[in-house]
């Protein structure tokens, strides 16, 4: 065996809800084993069962017998036995059980072993990739593209899995128990394994993003990582494996454009075409065409670049294809004004506070992601004859948190809308795309009025109520989310679904 040369570094967070952590992570750089376990049975049980997943993963990992793929699957299946039977031993382990995945890397190359909605994710080249399969509801979705990444993070079953260690017996072979798969592991790359109490509240990009940040220094990289998935809510144990290869570094962006260094020669080419005359020039221009003129998306940090001091100016001095990214803190006495063509993030989920309206008026392919938007004045997003996605907002405190007008087309998705007299008010010719949103304690969660037809898909509505015209059928919208209850005489434009 040929030892793979890299740096790596783990971590682990009770997080902000959870009084103790059923999470665990193990690493032998030596022997090339890295893991992450997140236990599953509430209390005592799920930390046994971490514990003795790591125990017995470790245990056949070190012994370096058979194929690295059948070692994987032996160790697994170690785990899951022993498990098992304690479970059923102790009756305080009743139900005790874990999901797991673990990376074994030798001759640049990994095998990666995997069970249950805990997660690898590789990084290169200034791209990331996830390359385990949730094994969940939910994560399938996600996997099939039937659910963005912001749709399955915000969905209510998002905890719910189909596979896991130690619930049952397992042998090593048996179909549909453990994913097995080989990954090549160039030295200019990383590896993320995580638990879901990264995965459910830290975007990919946002991971990629810390992880290249932190090039060199995977310690930092962890821990970046716990505190991005704590800013965000920290509803679960966070734990995070970072695995770097020796040459991985942070993308290089692109150059500038280089000016000529004579300028005198530019002048002396427009004197030349003058005096060819117009047939010479066009002549000229048919045999000497320009080089295309290539614009790179570029990433504009607010703040952080002084030429971008507040995100007006930053949006002011983008272009189509371009990400305007803020970093966390409060934004106020500024209204911020969204741009064709152009990404408005927060750089940590839910950790930039905008506290002054946002505005989209007639602009296409807009899209504001990651704010906590708190107490505007007026709504909270105005939207008016545009395209817009908007996702993974925090929109709290006002008299209307998100307002649709015109002929606009807007999709929200994963946002957390609350306390508001009015959640979403769409008005006129618009149909909106409206899934996997939570609203809670808004008077009316979603009024539609003046003919709009908004599709609701996967919200969950929790002490609020609809306001829809008449022909909408509340029984369909009902099926399909979560929280609406259907009344007995449900007709007229009065509130429905009140739960």
């Amino acid at each position: 065996m040929v030892k793979t040369r890299v740096k790596s570094a783990g971590a682990s967070d009770v997080g902000r809800v959870r009084t103790n952590n059923e999470d665990a992570w193990y690493i032998d750089s030596d022997r090339g084993i890295y893991l992450v376990v997140d236990g599953i049975g509430g209390q005592a049980a799920g930390e046994k069962a971490a514990e003795i997943a790591v125990t017995c993963v470790r245990q056949r990992l070190e012994r370096q017998t058979g194929t690295t793929e059948q070692r994987v699957r032996e160790a697994i299946a170690l785990a899951n036995n022993e498990i098992y039977r304690q479970a059923r031993e102790h009756a305080e382990w009743e139900g005790m059980a874990c999901v797991l995945t673990v990376a074994v890397l030798e001759n640049g190359s990994a095998v990666v072993g995997h069970v249950g909605d805990s997660r690898l994710y590789q990084i290169r080249g200034g791209a990331i990739r996830k390359i385990t399969h949730d094994h969940s509801p939910v994560g399938e979705r996600e996997d099939n593209q039937e659910l963005s990444e912001a749709e399955a993070m915000r969905h209510p079953r998002r905890n719910e899995v189909y596979r896991d260690v130690g619930s049952e017996e397992h042998e090593p072979d048996d179909p549909d128990f453990i994913e097995v798969q080989p990954l090549a592991f160039d030295g200019d790359s990383a590896l993320v394994l995580c638990s879901d109490g990264l995965s459910d509240l830290v975007p990919k990009e946002a991971i990629r993003h810390i992880v290249e940040r932190n090039a060199g220094n995977p310690d930092a990289a962890a821990r970046a990582l716990i505190e991005a998935a704590n800013a965000a809510g920290g509803k679960d144990n966070v734990t995070v494996v970072v695995v770097e290869g020796e040459r991985f570094t942070a993308p290089v962006e692109a150059p500038a454009p280089v000016r000529p260094r004579w300028p005198w020669m530019a002048a002396c080419v427009a004197v030349l075409a003058a005096g060819l005359g117009a047939g010479g020039g066009v002549w000229w221009q048919q045999q000497h065409p320009p080089a295309p003129v290539v614009i790179q998306p570029r990433t504009l940090l607010v703040r952080d670049d002084p030429r971008w001091p507040t995100i007006s100016a930053a949006m002011a001095a983008a272009h189509t294809g371009d990400t305007v990214e803020v970093p966390l803190g409060d934004f106020t006495g500024e209204r911020v004004a969204l741009k064709s063509g152009v990404t408005l993030r927060s750089r940590v989920p839910r950790e930039a506070r905008l506290l002054a309206p946002v505005e989209a008026a007639g602009v296409h392919g807009a899209r504001i992601s990651g704010f906590e938007i708190q107490g505007a004045e007026g709504p909270g997003i105005r939207v008016e004859n545009s395209e817009i996605e908007i996702d993974d907002n925090e929109i709290a405190g006002g008299d209307i948190g998100i307002e649709i007008r015109g002929a606009s087309h807007a999709v929200l998705l994963g946002n957390a809308i609350h306390d508001y007299g009015t959640g979403v008010l769409v008005s006129g010719p618009s149909q909106p795309w409206i899934s996997h949103n939570s609203f809670q304690r808004d008077k009316i969660a979603l009024a539609a009025r003046d003919g709009a037809r908004p599709a609701l898909v996967g919200n969950v509505f929790e002490k609020t109520a609809l306001e829809l015209p008449p022909e909408v059928d509340l029984k369909t919208i009902a099926e399909k989310n979560f929280g609406v209850t259907v009344p007995r005489a449900a007709h007229g434009t009065a509130p429905r679904g009140v739960k």
